[in-house]
C-alpha cells in the first residue's frame, strides 16, 4: 500500500504533463500586388486618368473615391500629408469583384480605363 501511495502521485504527474504543441503551418494567402502608379496621385490626377468617380465618400480625415466596372470595384483612399500641407493624395488602393472578392489592382485599372 505504501508503494502505491508513493508511485501514484508520480503516475498522475506523468499523465498530466503538458504535451508539445504541434502547429500546422497555414498556407500563405495570395494577395494581389498593388501597383504603385496610383499612390501619390491627387483627386485631379485621378480624374484625368479615370474620369468622374462613381462614388466619393468622406471617411474621417480622408476621402474614398470609387470607380466601378462590370468586373471590378476600385477604391482609392486619399489623405492630406501628416504635415497638413498640400492636396490630399492616394495613400492606399483596393480592388475587388462586385461580389466582394479581392482581385488584381492592375486588371481592375485596365477594366476602369476601358469602360
Amino acid at each position: 500500500m505504501r508503494r502505491l501511495l508513493i508511485t501514484l502521485p508520480l503516475f498522475v504527474a506523468a499523465c498530466t504533463a503538458p504535451r508539445p504543441v504541434v502547429e500546422t503551418p497555414k498556407p500563405a494567402e495570395q494577395v494581389p500586388a498593388q501597383r504603385g502608379d496610383l499612390i501619390g496621385l491627387s483627386t485631379e490626377e485621378i480624374g484625368v486618368r479615370f474620369g468622374r468617380p462613381d462614388l466619393t465618400v468622406a471617411e474621417g480625415p480622408g476621402t474614398k473615391v470609387q470607380y466601378r466596372s462590370r468586373s471590378c470595384v476600385l477604391d482609392l483612399y486619399l489623405y492630406v500629408a501628416p504635415s497638413g500641407q498640400g492636396a490630399p493624395r492616394v495613400t492606399h488602393v483596393d480592388a475587388r469583384t462586385p461580389a466582394g472578392d479581392v482581385t488584381d489592382i492592375a486588371g481592375c485599372e485596365a477594366a476602369i480605363d476601358a469602360r
